[in-house]
């Protein structure tokens, strides 16, 4: 009996034993999922502190400045167009003197007006060039269309500008672009015109050192996009190429110490005939880095690398083997990318020289102004507007628009040579007249305002 009731209390004490296992087994399972669970939400906690952390670092994080825009004042600096995203590769003034046209690497051509060029705020219309940007741009000759030369395209691409009835315009690309004839980079682009019809399109491509004749050429195209002749200018490198405002003439200049100038022919009726030699601009001592027509194409102006510009009488009879007259020679600073431009009337001289410009009296050769870093990169472009108002050039993403001051001096001085020699008293009272107006607006100009 007492065997059976220790065997009992035997087996009761290891059943009391087994529960208290179990229960201390399963009390430390739920600390350790409890340890677990948090583990697991401080390792949670912790990885969105980190993701949100992050978020906000990213958020607060500065985004890329842009490029600080050139700040540049003189007092003769009529405007700035600052609309371009991109840089500014060319511009062009229609030739009824009404519009300016300047293309950018932001894939837009802006058409600015000039008679807003004095006023404070600057509206321009704007051409998309689609999958593309352009290079180069110029006016058709009676200011309805304009071309476009495309950089990854390698051809050109022309926009019909159709005005609406508020006068601005919608800007409408060909269906086609013209074909790919050129090798490499094309270095300008122009339209001739015979009478009132734009009759082609020239277009010159560089190559940089290897002697080839097939990469400078001069392309001679109709506005179908035809080539029409192939003008092969033995030059070695080309460093510009140029149509004369009044269409007759085609010029090219590089590595040779010429300006080689051909006359573009058609017949009566409009029918193109050929490409013929006219004369060349002889006498520089080193390649020619640029060279510009007056508007009548009676005077031609060139920088060279020999330190100098010139400026020549074309106003000869080529075809009996007159050759043109060399009026100034003046010394000047120049460099690879130099331009020149002539304004339409030939009395100044403007030549770039990086990013700087200088301005010359063609009749005296005297330096009359200079720009000095006008643009925080090299001038692309460099251009008179035709009424000879104002000069303008292009360089970085702005356009700089200066008053054309040397060119009223030169017109105050021409008219009083002209007043001593005049005897009709009627021709001396406009002439009075016409300094009046004139000095008037040179004083305008030196006396406004800067911003």
């Amino acid at each position: 009996m007492e065997f059976a009731a220790l065997i009992a209390l035997t087996v009761l004490i290891g059943m009391l034993i087994i529960l208290v296992a179990i229960a201390v087994g399963k009390q430390k399972g739920e600390i350790s999922d409890q340890l677990e669970q948090k583990e697991e939400d401080s390792v949670a906690e912790e990885s969105a502190v980190k993701a949100s952390t992050a978020k906000k670092q990213k958020q607060q994080r500065p985004r890329k400045e842009k490029a600080q825009q050139q700040t540049f004042s003189h007092r003769l600096l009529a405007s700035s167009l600052k609309s371009h995203s991109g840089n500014v590769t060319s511009l062009d003034f229609s030739s009824n003197g009404k519009y300016l046209a300047t293309c950018a690497d932001d894939r837009t051509v802006r058409i600015w007006s000039t008679k807003d060029f004095l006023d404070r705020d600057h509206k321009c219309l704007r051409a998309n060039v689609e999958l593309d940007h352009a290079t180069l741009v110029r006016f058709s000759p009676d200011s309805k269309a304009f071309i476009t030369w495309l950089a990854n395209g390698d051809t050109i691409r022309i926009f019909k500008m159709t005005k609406k009835d508020d006068g601005s315009f919608t800007f409408k690309a060909a269906p086609e672009d013209f074909p790919q004839k050129h090798k490499t980079n094309v270095i300008n682009i122009g339209i001739a015109e015979t009478g009132m019809t734009a009759k082609c399109i020239q277009t010159e491509w560089l190559k940089g050192r290897k002697i080839a004749s097939t990469d400078t050429n001069i392309l001679i195209w109709d506005l179908k996009g035809e080539v029409l002749a192939s003008v092969i200018t033995n030059q070695i490198t080309n460093s510009y190429a140029a149509i004369s405002p009044c269409g007759r003439f085609v010029a090219s200049c590089g590595f040779t110490p010429d300006v080689k100038v051909w006359e573009v022919c058609f017949g009566k009726g409009g029918e193109f005939k050929e490409v013929a030699r006219a004369f060349d601009l002889k006498g520089h001592s080193a390649g020619v880095h640029s060279f510009a027509f007056s508007n009548d194409s009676r005077r031609m102006a060139t920088v060279s690398k020999d330190g100098t510009w010139r400026l020549w009488d074309t106003d000869v009879e080529y075809k009996k083997q007159q050759d043109p007259y060399l009026l100034k020679s003046v010394p000047c600073q120049s460099s690879e990318g130099s331009r020149v431009a002539l304004s339409p009337d030939a009395r100044v001289v403007a030549i770039s020289n990086s990013c700087s410009v200088a301005m010359y009296s063609t009749s005296t050769g005297q330096l009359e102004e200079e720009f000095h870093g006008v643009h925080s990169e090299e001038i692309t472009d460099l251009r008179f507007d035709i009424n000879s108002r104002y000069l303008v050039c292009s360089g970085d993403r702005a356009v700089r628009v200066f008053h054309n001051a040397p060119g009223y001096r030169a017109a105050i001085q021409d008219m009083q040579a002209m007043l001593k020699k005049a005897q009709n008293e009627g021709m001396k009272q406009r002439l009075k007249q016409q300094i009046q107006e004139a000095q008037s607006a040179l004083d305008t100009v030196l006396t406004a305002p800067k911003d």
